[in-house]
């Protein structure tokens, strides 16, 4: 198909056909009998042309531009029509290039549906734009780009405009959509004009964004708004230049103020809920000329219905409350920002002073207000902090890590309430919860309450997620050796109710040797899951973690481990799991990395568990969990029948030897030891005469003698008043093993479970004496099961004259 456009001479226009860019040339305009790649039509011309392929639009734009002088002649003032007709269906480029007085102003003034302003790089939904440029003399300034569909109506400029309108190529669109109007001098770079009718929001941007704003220029937006209606508006994206004189500056201008203009700086809180139609006006200043910078500013106006308890306000006060804040937000805040179309929560501390992020600051009393139709769309989050330098100061203070009711009695729910638990090197933290206990959120056995708390310690290089726990299980307390930060996170509005209900404490105590010691005091009815800190990630290098759990009296434990190795390699030291039973004589289980780890076993005593990390190789980690249950004991039928029948005859025997001291008190006189000077007091000169070994007779044990035989004269003197004072043995029956078990050292630990439990017995010579000894039993050596023990029926007994000689050896 052939095209002719015929273009007058007055109409002062240029037609101008070109390759698209980055497109290969495989389409050419031929012109009677002449290829060409690229046409233009000047005015007065009449030309004629087609092209050679049937897809000219691949392959070819157009630009389409329009000079008017309105300063030599006059100005054709109306709608601006898309000239000329017949034009081939190509993308193409309308400009208006209108030249104007300084003296004079032109109004672009647009039809409905309006334009809406983007920012630089985004494209129009409908690929129509229109971009509008100011022209002072040979200064160009860009007042922005615009898409159909929006709430821009006029735009006033001082001086010429350079207006255009670029179409893809099947548009439907024959009008130009706007018309131009000659106006008085503005006094200023533009005026923008926004009619906004309903709940809605606009998004604006200064000239020449995201580049700087002319020095010293000054330009208005005016927001036409029903009186019914509340706006507020948002600095979004702004940066300042360097002044050299005035200063960079917003003013606003509110019909019914009293203090009109109202000035702010662009970093303050803009103005909200304010009634009605307005004018907001930017000014700029005298700028530096060796570093002038750069004054840009993109902002959003959002239009809402007045809500209807707008004027209802909620008392925060924060005057008692020391070091925190509580800041209220909407959902996502800081990670997620609403897209600007979205509906807006606005908090407000005073009518006009609103934000959609409010932070209040302990010491002070606030009234707030919310202007938003949907209070579940809003969060709370807070922050206290807790400090300790002199640990005399601190240690007897019991702090209580519990939320406020000056926060939970707002109508937002709580997102997360952390605090901050700040300590020195040498002092640290304690927490504990009495009566609810925590249960440590693991796989096996997940937390369903309605908050839960995540707890961090770290040190300025370093940090351990000690894990997350909720209420109602059976972790006594925590002690960590660093700083800690404990968060408080709300699933769903249950919290609400059981906030009264929190005993989450903490206190500042000495020097722990351990990252982490955990006090367990499970309920007997359930199963415990416990892990090591870090998880899934795996301890840090050399760090030492220690669980001690209570076993109840009447109670067995039974501890297993949820996989039978550690799965590490060290580079650098030795991993271990230290097992230990708090009880005098109990033996300490060990086990390296490169060993499998204890077969479940039953602990009937308070037990420790530690476990100490090596630096282990790339891509391993130490991760580590274990269980625990409890039982009732169980007391063996045997076992009950042996002890009454060994009491029985101990009784027996009691009642003989008290008969017998009887009689004789009454049928003997009181007889005394006599020295026998016959009698051979040294042991036979060869071993092994006695047909008994010193195991088995009983020349080193006492024989019950009388006391009215040995002593039956002193008796008699002093007529049976002396009472002899005997030494007894008492047991010991004090604090036994309060702290966990110490791993060995990482460079000397041993590499066998346990050491040897059986002492051989010393052998007699012909020389020794038969001197009296005091037998000692060797514990037994725990079996895996925790059930048998293995007897000993060697002669373990050691006399006191050869612990003396051994003692003299050792120093």
């Amino acid at each position: 198909a052939s095209f002719s456009i015929t273009l007058h001479k007055l109409d002062n226009v240029t037609v101008m056909i070109k390759p698209r860019p980055g497109f290969p040339a495989r389409c050419q305009i031929r012109v009677k009998n002449l290829f060409r790649t690229e046409l233009k039509i000047k005015s007065g011309e009449t030309v004629t042309f087609a092209f050679t392929c049937s897809t000219p639009e691949k392959y070819f734009i157009m630009e389409i531009q329009n000079n008017i002088d309105c300063v030599s002649g006059p100005c054709p003032f109306g709608d601006v029509h898309l000239y000329p007709p017949g034009l081939p269906r190509l993308d193409r480029t309308f400009i208006w290039n209108v030249k104007a007085s300084t003296k004079a102003g032109l109004e672009l003034k647009f039809s409905t549906p309006w334009l809406r302003q983007i920012e630089p790089g985004e494209t129009c939904p409908d690929s129509v734009s229109y971009n509008i440029n100011s022209s002072i003399d040979l200064a160009i300034v860009n007042i922005g780009t615009f898409c159909r569909n929006g709430s821009v109506s006029r735009i006033k400029l001082l001086g010429g405009v350079i207006m255009s309108l670029h179409l893809p190529w099947d548009s439907p669109l024959t009008t130009s959509g706007f018309n131009i109007a000659n106006r008085a001098s503005i006094k200023r770079l533009c005026i923008i004009e926004s009619i906004l009718s309903g709940e809605s929001s606009i998004t604006l941007m200064s000239p020449n964004y995201p580049l700087g704003f002319p020095e010293d220029e000054l330009m208005t937006w005016q927001f036409v708004i029903p009186s019914n209606m509340r706006a507020s508006v948002f600095f979004h994206n702004y940066s300042l230049s360097n002044c050299e004189r005035k200063e960079e500056r917003v003013e606003y201008y509110i019909p019914g103020s009293i203090s009109n203009p109202e000035v702010f700086k662009l970093s303050d809180s803009q103005p909200a809920n304010i009634p009605g139609s307005f004018n907001l006006s930017l000014q700029g200043c005298d700028q530096d000329a060796q570093n002038p910078g750069i004054l840009r500013l993109l902002f959003q106006v959002i239009v809402q219905h007045p809500q209807l308890d707008e004027n209802v306000t909620h008392l925060v006060d924060l005057r008692k409350e020391w070091n925190m804040t509580v800041t209220i937000h909407f959902e996502g805040w800081p990670s997620h920002t609403p897209l600007m179309s979205e509906p807006i929560c606005l908090i407000c501390k005073d009518p006009r002073t609103c934000d959609r992020v409010l932070t209040l600051v302990s010491g002070a009393a606030y009234k707030i207000s919310f202007l938003c139709k949907d209070l579940s769309r809003l969060r709370i989050t807070a922050e206290k902090g807790i400090s300790c330098v002199d640990l005399r100061q601190c240690q007897r203070k019991v702090y209580s890590l519990s939320v406020p009711k000056v926060v939970t009695q707002l109508p937002i729910r709580l997102h997360k309430f952390i605090w901050k638990l700040l300590a020195t090197d040498l002092i640290n933290i304690e927490i504990t919860s009495p009566s609810l206990k925590l249960q440590q959120h693991v796989p096996e056995k997940k937390c369903n309450t309605s908050y839960s708390y995540g707890i961090v310690s770290a040190t300025s290089e370093t940090e351990l997620n000690v894990g997350v726990f909720c209420p109602g299980g059976s972790i006594e307390k925590i002690q960590m050796r660093n700083n800690v930060t404990i968060s408080l996170k709300t699933f769903g509005k249950g919290f609400l109710n059981e906030s009264n209900h929190q005993d989450l404490k903490m206190s500042f105590v000495p020097h722990i040797k351990d990252e982490c010691i955990f006090i367990v005091s499970p309920n007997p009815k359930d199963k415990v899951y416990l892990q090591t800190p870090n998880w899934p990630y795996g301890l840090p290098p050399y760090v030492s973690i220690s669980w001690h759990v209570i076993v109840p009296s009447k109670q067995v434990a039974r501890l297993g481990f949820s996989k039978d190795r550690m799965g590490i390699a060290c580079e650098t030291g030795r991993a271990y799991v230290n097992v230990k039973e708090e009880t005098s004589g109990a033996e300490e289980t060990v086990r390296r990395e490169d060993e499998l780890l204890p077969e479940p076993r039953n602990m009937y005593h308070n037990f420790w568990v530690n476990v100490s990390n090596c630096k282990p190789v790339d891509k391993t980690q130490l991760t580590l969990q274990f269980w625990v249950t409890f039982a009732d004991k169980q007391i063996d039928l045997g076992v009950i029948l042996a002890v009454v029948s060994g009491a029985a005859v101990l009784l027996a025997i009691g009642l003989t030897v008290c008969c017998v001291k009887k009689k004789k008190k009454k049928n003997q006189n009181p007889m005394v030891g006599v020295y026998n000077d016959n009698v051979n007091t040294q042991v036979p000169g060869k071993r092994n005469l006695f047909t008994k070994g010193r195991k088995n007779n009983e020349s080193h044990v006492y024989a019950v003698i009388d006391d009215a035989v040995v002593y039956g004269h002193l008796l008699k003197e002093s007529n049976g008043s002396v009472n002899p004072e005997v030494d007894v043995y008492r047991p010991f029956d004090g604090p036994v093993g309060s702290l966990p078990p110490s791993p060995p050292p990482f460079s000397f630990r041993k590499d066998t479970e346990h050491p040897s439990n059986t002492e051989e017995p010393l052998p007699l010579t012909d020389t020794d004496h038969d001197t009296y000894t005091f037998a000692h039993q060797t514990s037994g050596q725990l079996k895996d099961n925790g059930d048998a023990t293995e007897k000993n029926n060697g002669d373990t007994s050691v006399s006191l004259l050869e612990n003396k000689e051994q003692d003299g050896l050792v120093e």
